[in-house]
């Protein structure tokens, strides 16, 4: 979970200031938590809570207003409707980090996504790409290599995970579907060579910076068993007391 926070705080500064390279301070006093953090922890807080995702998402949408919430979103987490909305954004992707590891089974992840996508984002393709991250996750967390879990993610999502960064990066622009953005996260976490050059690999083609960068430091996390201290330090510094004790417990219970 703390690589997918990092990530986002990381491309925070980026999102609507894109840099096209690898090469950029990692952490600033810009550098913030976005709504990519703040659901996150929602989702972590309402597994072990055992709650309803819509409640928990409405309740952090509430007490941490202003984060960068999409326009959809905010019209629901205001209103008293419960209901979801059929988007295809990635805001189901980005928040789902902590089902990879709340069972041993993939079924059970695949369907736990599918629960945590459905809160708002009911359409085939935000499900889809709430799964398809849930499963990278779980999958790094069992040990399999990179090329077992691209080969999962393209037979049973069907996201096109052949095309390079190299050729993505130049025609690259801002893309908030998971259709647009799911897929690049996860390449940029097949071309990494540790959890800090997934994420500078990750913003640096543009876009939704933060968002695809907490993607792929979610599973970069899972993958290289942790998150590098002198990261991980100055990220915990960014969140509040309660914040931080949600991670905490959920560390405890996952022993992630």
């Amino acid at each position: 979970m703390l690589g997918a926070i990092a990530g986002d705080i990381i491309g925070s500064v980026y999102e609507f200031s894109n840099i096209k390279s690898t090469v950029f301070p990692l952490i600033t006093d810009r550098s913030d938590f976005t709504d990519d953090t703040v659901l996150t922890i929602a989702t972590a807080d309402c597994i072990l809570s055992n709650g309803k995702y819509p409640e928990y998402y409405k309740k952090y949408f509430r007490k941490y207003p202003g984060r960068g919430y999409g326009g959809n979103f905010s019209i629901w987490g205001e209103s008293d409707d419960i209901d979801p909305y059929n988007s295809y954004g990635n805001g189901s992707a980005m928040r789902v980090a902590p089902v990879g590891y709340v069972s041993n089974k993939i079924g059970d992840v695949l369907e736990e996504a599918k629960s945590c996508a459905e809160a708002t984002h009911n359409h085939p393709e935000g499900i889809k790409g709430a799964q398809a991250v849930a499963s990278c996750v779980y999958l790094a967390k069992e040990g399999k290599k990179k090329e077992e879990i691209k080969e999962y993610i393209i037979n049973n999502f069907g996201y096109d995970l052949n095309d390079s960064l190299d050729n993505i990066r130049p025609g690259y622009s801002f893309d908030v579907t998971c259709q647009g953005s799911v897929p690049q996260a996860i390449t940029a976490f097949l071309e990494s060579d540790d959890f800090e050059d997934g994420l500078r690999k990750a913003i640096s083609i543009g876009g939704d910076s933060d968002t695809i960068a907490c993607i792929t430091g979610a599973v970069a996390e899972a993958f290289y068993g942790g998150v590098p201290e002198d990261i991980k330090s100055k990220v915990l510094l960014k969140l509040d007391e309660d914040m931080l004790e949600t991670v905490s417990k959920f560390y405890d219970r996952y022993r992630v």
